[in-house]
């Protein structure tokens, strides 16, 4: 491969706009050399805007550029199988939107496809690769908490305004469930990042009221591999806004948001330490030059299809009997 990576979005839709399609110009040996969008005119606009010297409306045209090296699938989940097989088939690395698909099924066929193909699958959950988060696990990994015991998750927020652009979030035909697949996910992919994988998983899911199908409040425990245990609620049918992480240590706790932009904060019985790491502009560039770094061998990338379908199993485990009707 070139020392150049050269990208094609599939689907240049809002999320690219700031986050990530400037995240892939920018980054060191990365370029964006094509998109795609359903209607072309976008497809055409988006380019334009952003400097990108090639547009098309069907997606199978992008894959087949031969000046594109590498696939950025960032469609709503119902397609992202559809298109990372066909992006494997092409032989060509495939980045896809979090979370990674719509049900763990899909994300198997996805790893073995790319397997198969001997083409690399990474996932955006790009919070891994953000400063804040990075000083959380520094802290974890210096033993700054001492032993971890447990950590907790508090995530509620007031009902989704009724606007037909979002509305495509709480459809599960599209979106693979509601919110909580949508947002929880980056928090359960944080905790796998930081603490590693989840071994043991229970929980329950309701809609208490939300005028849509998909549930709005999810309640879980489970035990990581080391033995920590979790907990979290998610409710996003309340009376107000707050959303927050903390994991307890035999010697400290370390507090943070996964949405907000607050100070970390590490606590000890003799301390306590505020750090204020602001986002990068391109939220995504972080996580994409590590993408772009393991595509070009020097480096590794820190979300893969391996490590985001475990994210997927407990989604899936914590609202499974909501959607076998168990409701």
């Amino acid at each position: 491969m070139d020392k150049l990576i050269r990208w094609g979005i599939i689907g240049c839709g809002d999320v690219t706009e700031v986050k990530s399609g400037p995240a892939l110009q920018k980054a060191e040996g990365s370029s964006l050399t094509a998109v795609m969008r359903r209607n072309a005119a976008l497809a055409e606009d988006y380019a334009k805007r952003h400097g990108v010297s090639r547009w098309y409306g069907q997606a199978d045209q992008l894959i087949a550029d031969p000046e594109v090296d590498a696939i950025y699938v960032a469609t709503p989940p119902s397609s992202h199988k559809e298109y990372a097989l066909a992006a494997a088939k092409a032989g060509k690395p495939v980045y896809v939107e979090k979370p990674m698909a719509m049900n763990a099924a899909e994300c198997t066929a996805m790893i073995e496809a790319c397997k198969d193909a001997g083409v690399p699958l990474y996932v955006a959950f790009y919070r891994r690769g953000l400063p804040r988060f990075q000083q959380v696990k520094k802290w974890l990994d210096e033993g700054a908490i001492g032993d971890i015991r447990f950590v907790r998750t508090v995530h509620m927020a007031k009902p989704l305004a009724q606007t037909g652009e979002e509305m495509w979030r709480v459809n599960p035909a599209i979106s693979g469930g509601g919110l909580f697949l949508d947002l929880g996910s980056h928090t359960l992919d944080l905790l796998d990042y930081l603490l590693g994988p989840i071994r043991d998983v229970s929980g329950h899911a309701s809609n208490m009221g939300s005028p849509y199908a998909a549930e709005d409040t999810v309640s879980g425990e489970y035990v990581f591999e080391s033995g920590v245990h979790g907990s979290g609620i998610w409710c996003f049918n309340s009376y107000a806004d707050e959303e927050y992480n903390e994991i307890v240590g035999s010697k400290g706790s370390i507090w943070f948001s996964t949405f907000e932009e607050k100070p970390v904060v590490l606590r000890t019985a003799e301390q306590e330490q505020k750090r204020s790491l602001a986002h990068p502009p391109h939220v995504q560039q972080p996580l994409i030059q590590t993408v772009v770094d393991e595509l070009l061998g020097r480096g590794k990338a820190l979300s893969t299809g391996e490590s985001a379908i475990r994210t997927s199993r407990v989604a899936e485990i914590l609202t499974r009997a909501y959607y076998a009707g168990d409701r």
